[in-house]
């Protein structure tokens, strides 16, 4: 057999300014060939796991391309392009296709990013079996539906099962090849925008529905995926989702897929999430702080890399220094601007200059720069090696990355947006986050699994930038009403 691997990933929030250019996509661009299969070969991705799967069957594997972006604004029409003609056109003469997509992917030129590929390669392989990978934040759509043979998403938030569920549809398919199966694929999708720290599967209503698939699958269902969807994408529907896949029998994935959507449904409202005032959420985190000890997690999910985030918004910073607050590490702070006068400065420079709230990322009202003055502690090239669970082994790049110790603050300032999935984000400048009495993290889940266990407590702060959990911030054209909670009448 010869089968098609290729990785697709982006998580877009149509009303971030950052933008996503071909450039965004790796470290200076996607990895094409022999390339992209070594970037994922040994890794925790799935299409680390289709090529376990395809070598152990004997496979001859095409890899066209991997391509992963942090969240940001709408890809570029030309971004798009260039990654989806290299996977459509190693397709031709392909017996089966594997494709690790997010699913909530929206480019200048297509508001269904993984739809309008999914067609594009069905149409050059009518009979090939296609397999994917979502994301557990994809936003299902029809095209995506007629388009694949199997779809598995996640089903973990933080995401720690990535290889799994690639291993998962790989399976899927592979027994669908040898004749072990027929998969058919039903879906469900309730007109519900889920907050995004309601989709964590470690408790509530997520927990449960997730519980509610695992369970669909002991009792014969292929695959079931819950997919909570995202919502800062303004599009027809970016909405919570429920995707079986039965073998063989469509009205019996239906009928799955119509009783946990309707689970869900019901209490549509465990999956909204309210917000407290900023600065009662600084001062609650003071009082945390007032034993010392271990550090005191401030997450600014707000300004959250991992949804699309500029990272340069100050609000929560701002509102920790007026509250009086010491002993601060916070970062990465997205100023390519500042970065390069703290380089130039060099280290051990004493300097004085103005630090975010530069990219338009305040969804509320724009603020000016926040103007600091300090000791320039470390210049570095920003790169270190994920040690896990999230990307474990993988190389991370923050762009050029220095420190300014202003004294009651360590401010990490980086060229790129990152998330701060890893100690090593600190670690390589030189701070030890242990050390710190408050650490404020641009981040809403995926710092979690690392820096929980450090900490001594967690507080969520809204900071108002451009994935605040207030959707009152936003104005949404194309998605369909009613929906809920923006339509507290609608109905299902």
């Amino acid at each position: 057999m010869k089968i098609l691997i290729a990785r697709m990933n982006h998580e877009t929030n149509t009303f971030s300014p950052v933008a996503t250019p071909l450039s965004a996509f790796g470290r200076n661009g996607p990895a094409y060939g022999e390339d992209a299969y070594r970037e994922n070969k040994g890794m925790q991705t799935a299409m680390a796991a289709f090529i376990d799967a395809a070598e152990r069957e004997g496979a001859q594997i095409v890899t066209p391309v991997s391509a992963s972006a942090n969240p940001s604004g709408p890809v570029h029409a030309a971004a798009y392009d260039a990654i989806c003609n290299a996977i459509v056109e190693a397709a031709r003469g392909c017996d089966a296709v594997m494709l690790d997509l997010h699913g909530a992917m929206v480019a200048e030129n297509s508001d269904d990013g993984e739809g309008d590929l999914l067609e594009r390669v069905r149409a050059m392989l009518p009979d090939a079996p296609i397999a994917v990978s979502l994301d557990l934040h994809a936003n299902v759509t029809q095209k995506m539906i007629d388009n694949a043979d199997v779809i598995v998403s996640f089903k973990t938030y933080p995401h720690v099962d990535m290889y799994e569920s690639g291993a998962h549809a790989a399976r899927l398919m592979f027994d669908r090849v040898h004749g072990r199966a027929q998969p058919a694929i039903a879906w469900a999708q309730p007109p519900l925008l889920t907050h995004t720290l309601r989709s964590t599967t470690a408790a509530g209503a997520m927990k449960r529905a997730v519980e509610a698939a695992r369970a669909a699958e002991r009792e014969g269902m292929l695959a079931v995926s819950v997919l909570s969807g995202f919502s800062l994408a303004d599009i027809e529907a970016p909405c919570i989702s429920v995707v079986v896949v039965g073998d063989g029998d469509r009205e019996a994935a239906a009928r799955a897929a119509e009783r946990i959507a309707r689970q869900i449904w019901d209490v549509r409202d465990e999956f909204f999430y309210r917000s407290a005032p900023l600065a009662e959420s600084v001062a609650e985190g003071a009082a945390l702080g007032r034993d010392g000890g271990k550090p005191v997690l401030l997450l600014d999910h707000g300004d959250n890399c991992m949804s699309g985030g500029t990272c340069d918004t100050m609000d929560v910073f701002e509102e920790a220094l007026k509250q009086g607050l010491d002993g601060i590490v916070t970062g990465p702070l997205c100023d390519p601007q500042a970065v390069a006068t703290l380089t130039a400065a060099g280290v051990g420079a004493t300097v004085t200059l103005d630090v975010g709230n530069k990219l338009a990322g305040n969804a509320a009202k724009p603020r000016p720069p926040l103007t600091l003055t300090g000791v320039v502690s470390a210049v570095t090239d920003g790169e270190y090696v994920i040690s896990g669970p999230t990307y474990t082994g993988q190389r991370a790049y923050m762009g050029r990355a220095a420190v300014l110790d202003t004294g009651s603050a360590r401010v990490l300032v980086t060229e790129r947006t990152h998330e701060p999935w890893d100690l090593g984000v600190f670690e390589s400048v030189g701070i030890d986050p242990r050390g710190a009495r408050f650490l404020i993290l641009k981040s809403r889940m995926y710092c979690r699994p690392v820096f929980v266990p450090i900490a001594q407590g967690l507080v969520e702060c809204d900071s108002r930038g451009v994935t605040s959990s207030d959707f009152g911030l936003f104005e949404f054209r194309k998605l369909k009403r009613p929906v809920y909670p923006l339509d507290v009448d609608a109905s299902w």
